[in-house]
């Protein structure tokens, strides 16, 4: 019975290969004839491949994710630095174009390729809704030449859902909660469901569940037990069901703040680690801060070097009582450091503050009297940075060879702009 359920008109729009064909279509290339691949420092055998045109992938098999070096040195293959500050005009260029069919409201930019539509009611306007679609995409590639895909669903989820699973093979699926049985609960293994990655999908494999329709036939009662509030979203995801309205995230809540980061060289030094480790705890407890929260767990995570055979380690620590205090916060990530860290090179650091509670006071302490003064310097800090830019005020080994803030406050998303 779903006459209770939601039923709009929700596509999801994305935009097929968006980097290589924005570079393509910049260079005056066919990015669906010419091998194109976007790399993230092409001063660098290690650069990444960010993205890569379907000539690429076809003839070469490189695909997203791979390095520079393993690029052939073939004359025909185009590589290509980003342009984030290009793409990310193109992105708006497109909303742009969104909303000559629907209000800004019906608009929710999911990232800078893809966007859910609420078209509900705009039949009136514009027709019949595989028209528009239809439409839209045929504009998408005159005026920018990027190919598109569009998954259709009767809320935020199923949209979603028919996007990945059906339209980026076949340009256009629309979904019903109808489709559910037969299009989604075979879906397996179940990574390839929305919101589930691998550590979710290994314990959910643990409790015998490896499929989709495994899923929605497990009594809610025991993914709460399991998941808590995930578990019920698991269970009704499985089922189709999304109450979301569009702008709000399909996961709702905010439950952690973090920051994560891929070196660009191998850490092996303990004051350089040390130094990337205090820019992100600055960067977690100022979006801590800036949102109005403390959490009372910090978590660290470590991945080593491939040249070091790999692996890391997560690890985290609950407090006593909440913070969002900068070196709180790195007190507690260094005792977790060097009581985990076996000196291996490191490659990627995360740290995340979770557990979270409102910023509503302060907790006395008698031997921590200038406790509120901690507090309003990292504010303070917070509204200089905001104001002049994240690099007004640094600590001092941001500017040394380990650092890595300075350079950061040039990218877009990661990479030159």
């Amino acid at each position: 019975m779903t006459e209770h359920l939601p039923h709009r008109q929700i596509a999801c729009l994305d935009m097929r290969s968006f980097y290589a064909s924005c570079a393509a279509a910049m260079e005056g290339l066919d990015v669906m004839k010419v091998p194109i691949a976007i790399i993230g420092d092409i001063e660098r055998k290690g650069g990444v491949v960010l993205a890569a045109s379907p000539p690429l992938k076809k003839q070469f098999g490189i695909k997203t994710g791979m390095r520079l070096y393993e690029i052939p040195n073939d004359a025909s293959i185009h590589l290509i630095e980003p342009k984030m500050q290009f793409f990310i005009d193109v992105s708006m260029e497109l909303t742009k174009l969104l909303n000559r069919y629907v209000p800004k409201e019906a608009i929710h930019v999911y990232s800078i390729d893809e966007s859910f539509v609420d078209f509900t009611g705009t039949e009136k306007l514009w027709g019949p809704l595989d028209d528009i679609i239809y439409r839209i995409q045929d504009e998408l590639y005159r005026q920018f030449q990027l190919h598109s895909a569009c998954g259709v669903g009767p809320n935020m989820l199923l949209a979603k859902l028919a996007l990945d699973l059906e339209a980026k093979k076949t340009g256009v699926a629309y979904w019903t909660y109808e489709d559910v049985p037969k299009k989604l609960w075979p879906v397996s293994p179940l990574r390839n469901m929305w919101g589930v990655g691998r550590r979710m999908e290994r314990t959910l494999e643990d409790m015998g569940i490896y499929s989709v329709g495994d899923l929605a036939r497990t009594p809610l009662e025991r993914l709460e037990k399991k998941f808590g509030v995930m578990g019920n979203q698991l269970y009704y995801h499985a089922h189709g069901i999304d109450y979301s309205t569009l702008g709000s995230v399909l996961i709702k809540g905010q439950i952690s703040y973090g920051k994560g980061q891929t070196l660009l060289r191998d850490y092996i030094k303990m004051n350089e680690i040390l130094t990337v480790l205090l820019e992100m705890c600055e960067d977690t407890a100022m979006r801590a801060r800036l949102a109005g929260k403390k959490g009372r767990t910090v978590q660290l995570s470590f991945g080593y070097s491939k040249h070091a055979l790999g692996g890391g380690f997560q690890r985290r620590k609950t407090l006593a009582e909440a913070t969002n205090e900068t070196l709180v916060i790195y007190h507690t990530c260094v005792e977790l450091l060097e009581t985990y860290h076996d000196g291996r090179p490191v490659r990627h650091i995360s740290v995340t503050l979770t557990n979270l509670e409102t910023e509503h006071g302060i907790q006395l302490d008698l031997f921590k009297p200038t406790n509120w003064k901690q507090q309003r310097i990292g504010h303070v800090m917070d509204e200089l940075r905001l104001k002049y830019g994240s690099t007004a005020i640094l600590r001092a080994v941001s500017i040394t060879s380990g650092g890595t803030a300075y350079r950061r406050n040039k990218l877009i998303g990661g990479h030159y702009k």
